[in-house]
């Protein structure tokens, strides 16, 4: 998951996050709903101590032992703490994807499993007292974060709308249909949703194809004007159709500050980018000083490899989640020294300014690199 930040962290939350360091939780499943042929919900039990607190649009980081290696993978919660009374994660079936196909197999009612705390910054603050526009561009699975921010919304602002449009392959992969159409039907006039299919069945009323700039422009045509200052833009799904959602949105000359956008993936055409960048890079290997949770670690990191999966190798326990330079769970703060980074999208402009680094796909340029962790 990568972040163009919703709700920005202030320097203050940023070192408190940083200084509290993740937590781990041992959640048992209270129930599995499936959503969808391809797609489950697990909600889980709150742990004895109580509910976990989080924010609408967050996620959680599941660890499960899987062909005997622990696998950690990133879901976003499609509950709302304003609304549900449990944390709940949608898990859609990714061909050769090892956890989203092993959960679905394996997971069941009662039984137990590992989970990060909920982070996360495709989030806002809600206030009753606020009135404004969220247009939300969702494909497939990139529902889930929405849907907790659409419930959440809808609780606690009432002066406030959402306008969402929602694309999928055909009717039967529609996650969340049924739920949507009763929000919809409760809070008429304050939830539109707008259906977009691939492949839609002959009786299908409302809009089919693929999301090109065309049928973007139809959709504006339904949705309520409120003038830029009170809208905002949210976009979470597969890459060509956030491409397209951007296109349309510069087209608009709607500013960037007014656009937020989640993503599942790392972009394919900025790795391809770094390929050719990475030729040019300095093939050395480098000696990386880490500090974590009271104690200093010395890790030779070998040229062309990242800070993490090094100190890893050599077990040394430090937090991480996606392993793609997008959750920002192994985030670090660089005290000295070069780091390079193959992803940056996780950071914001302010942390990188900071010295901030994503140990994940950090890798040293220099043999001076001291990198602070919680």
């Amino acid at each position: 998951m990568a972040f163009s930040f919703f709700k920005k962290l202030t320097s203050k939350e940023q070192k408190q996050e940083s200084h509290n360091g993740p937590h781990y939780y041992d959640l048992k499943v209270k129930q599995i709903v499936q959503e969808t042929r391809d797609a489950i919900s697990v909600v889980f039990e709150n742990p004895e101590g109580g509910a976990i607190s989080y924010k609408a649009g967050q996620f959680l980081t599941l660890i499960a032992n899987v062909d005997g290696k622990e696998v950690r993978r990133c879901y976003s919660l499609c509950s709302s703490p304003f609304v549900d009374d449990n944390l709940a994660v949608t898990v859609k079936r990714v061909e050769k994807g090892l956890m989203s196909n092993w959960l679905p197999d394996h997971l069941q009612a009662g039984q137990t499993i590992k989970v990060m705390a909920p982070t996360g910054h495709f989030t806002t603050e809600f206030s009753k007292d606020k009135k404004r526009h969220l247009v939300m561009f969702a494909g497939g699975s990139g529902i889930t974060p929405m849907m907790s921010l659409i419930k959440s919304l809808l609780s606690q602002e009432p002066d406030s709308i959402v306008s969402l449009i929602y694309c999928n392959r055909n009717i039967d992969s529609i996650i969340f249909k049924d739920e949507l159409a009763r929000m919809e039907t409760k809070d008429q006039g304050r939830l539109h949703v707008i259906h977009l299919l691939d492949e839609a069945p002959m009786n299908w009323q409302g809009l089919s194809g693929l999301l090109n700039h065309n049928l973007l422009v139809k959709m504006f045509e339904r949705i309520p004007d409120w003038g830029i200052d009170k809208t905002t833009y949210l976009m979470c799904g597969p890459e060509g159709m956030m491409k397209n959602v951007e296109g349309l949105l510069a087209e608009l000359q709607i500013p960037k500050e007014k656009i937020f956008k989640e993503s599942f993936v790392t972009p394919t055409i900025d790795k391809e980018q770094k390929k050719l960048v990475e030729v040019s890079d300095e093939k050395k290997d480098h000696t990386v000083t880490i500090r974590y949770d009271g104690q200093e670690y010395k890790v030779l990191v070998p040229a062309g490899r990242h800070i993490l999966e090094t100190a890893l190798d050599q077990g040394i326990d430090l937090p991480y989640s996606c392993q793609s330079g997008l959750c920002t769970a192994c985030r670090g703060k660089a005290l000295s020294g070069t780091v390079k980074l193959d992803e940056e999208e996780g950071l914001s402009q302010s942390e990188r300014a900071e010295g901030y680094v994503l140990t994940c796909v950090g890798r040293p340029m220099s043999d001076d690199v001291v990198i602070e962790i919680g």
